[in-house]
């Protein structure tokens, strides 16, 4: 990638990624292509087998492996080749039943929420130094099951998972209530208590970092947990989970719907959603073209495309917009795509046929409805869910390309004239999740700080990804925030203490 000095931790990282010696050398004959500039050379490829087995595939519950009730099991694939990695027990209503049953009994009666903030502060920390030192492990079976970049997984994301674990053990013994003056003689103070049992729900475009957003503050409040993983991506958090054990929701916006109205119909379960997005991303006409470029690139291609908060609509100033689209092609053509265990490799598999075939129908939609198909378009190869990196211009608003989430890697760039309208159209989405603005006037960047109805504006960077920063959306985007103090209020609920004083030396 482009030796740019970004603040973004991911983009820094995965400059500086490059090739381990932690893959299997062993090699699997196929004809995948990974393209350096696939629009004219494809090489053909062996793929790597990864060097790790599948060792845990049942439900974890009451402390234990076990098999689903039913017995019955579902695949799991790998999505470079669309070939059986596995076969996972497949939980139902009454595997449910079961764990909620074990997490109520070990909320109630057992050691977690009893014991005192600092051990369990101690075992968090304990947690992330065996995710570390499994950091290998965990990266291969995320990358086998889901298609991600190796070195993205090895050398970014399982580290911020340690991060994220160490920084709600932090946490821990730091939650506490208040004390307040009452109209009255009356002594006041709040208690922080945990919630009980927490239903989690983790989608499958970052199966670990998810698993360690909703993990880690709800455990760090003295919470229990029963969480489901998403079908397409289990393998992973199994084996996370497998080494918590030696110790002791988001999704789409439509599942989002469905939880939430089921916890209204229960007993008013409180929920936090964190859903999906259409993120603008602003490139102003005094910006550094060649860095907008990468940085815009880096917004929409990032894990295929598979972000929820992915820059998918690329809002360009029209004093540069015909330079600003030619060298987002020419950098689309560049993109290095294969198999994602081989070094050097930006861009793998999609997930599944399911998301491989949404995706190529959007790509016919923007076709058909007009906009500029300025590189790619198609898929790559006869097997596995590649996709060429696609890059529209003269897209317009009212496009499917510009108001859907495609979730994959399809980049539409939009044309504006002034702030003010591209302020306008910037928010006129249901989603309201991220904003990237790329400018040199901090007057514009401030105005557009306040007026874009998101939760997070990155200000020339994009995916600055911290432990402490909060993250979540307005609108169809969610509700509540994830990460940060902010997110320990998800798994805490306020008790109010009122005591008389009596003959009070000062109130």
């Amino acid at each position: 990638m482009a030796a740019l000095k970004m603040s973004s931790l991911l983009f820094r990282s995965l400059r500086a990624a490059s090739g381990s010696g932690l893959l299997s050398k062993g090699r699997i004959p196929l004809a995948v292509k990974a393209i350096g500039n696939y629009s004219t050379a494809a090489v053909t490829e062996e793929l790597i087998q990864p060097s790790i087995g599948v060792d845990y595939t049942k439900l974890l519950i009451n402390g234990k492996f076990v098999d689903s009730a039913s017995g019955k099991t579902f695949p799991t694939f790998d999505p470079r080749t669309g070939d059986l990695i596995a076969n996972v027990a497949e939980g139902d209503a009454e595997d449910i039943n079961r764990a909620v049953s074990a997490a109520r009994n070990a909320f109630d009666e057992g050691p977690w929420p009893k014991m005192t903030a600092y051990e369990r502060s101690c075992i968090l920390l304990r947690f992330a130094d065996l995710l570390e030192k499994h950091n290998d492990e965990l990266a291969k079976l995320e990358t086998w099951d889901n298609g991600k970049p190796y070195e993205q997984a090895a050398k970014i994301e399982v580290p911020m998972v340690v991060r994220l674990i160490r920084y709600y053990a932090g946490w821990v013994d730091k939650i506490h209530g208040l004390t307040a003056p009452a109209d009255g003689q009356y002594h006041l103070q709040t208690l922080h208590e945990p919630i009980g049992v927490c239903g989690q729900i983790i989608p499958w475009n970052f199966p670990l970092l998810m698993l360690a957003w909703k993990l880690g503050p709800a455990l760090a409040c003295g919470n229990t947990v029963v969480l489901k993983t998403a079908e397409q991506t289990p393998l992973s958090a199994f084996y996370a989970v497998k080494l918590l054990h030696e110790l002791a929701f988001t999704g789409s916006t439509v599942t989002g719907k469905t939880v939430l109205e089921l916890a209204a119909r229960s007993n008013l379960k409180p929920v936090t959603l964190e859903l999906g997005g259409k993120s603008p991303f602003i490139v102003f006409d005094d910006a550094d073209v060649d860095h907008a470029v990468e940085l815009a690139h880096f917004a929409l291609f990032f894990n295929q495309g598979q972000c929820c908060c992915a820059g998918s609509r690329t809002y360009v100033h029209e004093n540069v917009y015909e330079e600003f689209v030619e060298k987002a092609k020419a950098r689309a053509m560049k993109r290095v795509v294969g198999d994602p265990f081989k070094a050097g490799i930006e861009q793998g598999p999609q997930i599944d046929p399911e998301q491989f075939n949404k995706i190529l129908n959007y790509i016919r939609s923007g076709k058909e409805s007009g906009a500029k198909l300025e590189t790619g378009g198609d898929k790559i190869g006869s097997k596995g869910y590649y996709i060429q990196p696609t890059v529209f211009s003269d897209v317009k608003d009212d496009m499917l390309i510009a108001k859907d989430e495609i979730f994959g890697p399809v980049q539409s760039i939009l044309k504006f004239k002034d702030l003010d309208e591209v302020i306008k159209r910037a928010n006129n989405s249901q989603y309201g999740l991220a904003a990237g603005v790329f400018t040199k006037n901090m007057d514009t960047a401030n105005t557009l700080t306040r007026a874009l109805r998101v939760g997070t504006v990155w200000i020339n960077c994009f995916d600055v990804f911290d432990a402490a920063i909060p993250f979540g959306g307005y609108k169809m985007s969610g509700i509540g925030r994830e990460k940060g103090i902010y997110s320990l209020n998800n798994y805490l609920q306020v008790k109010s203490v009122v005591t008389p004083l009596k003959n009070p030396a000062w109130l």
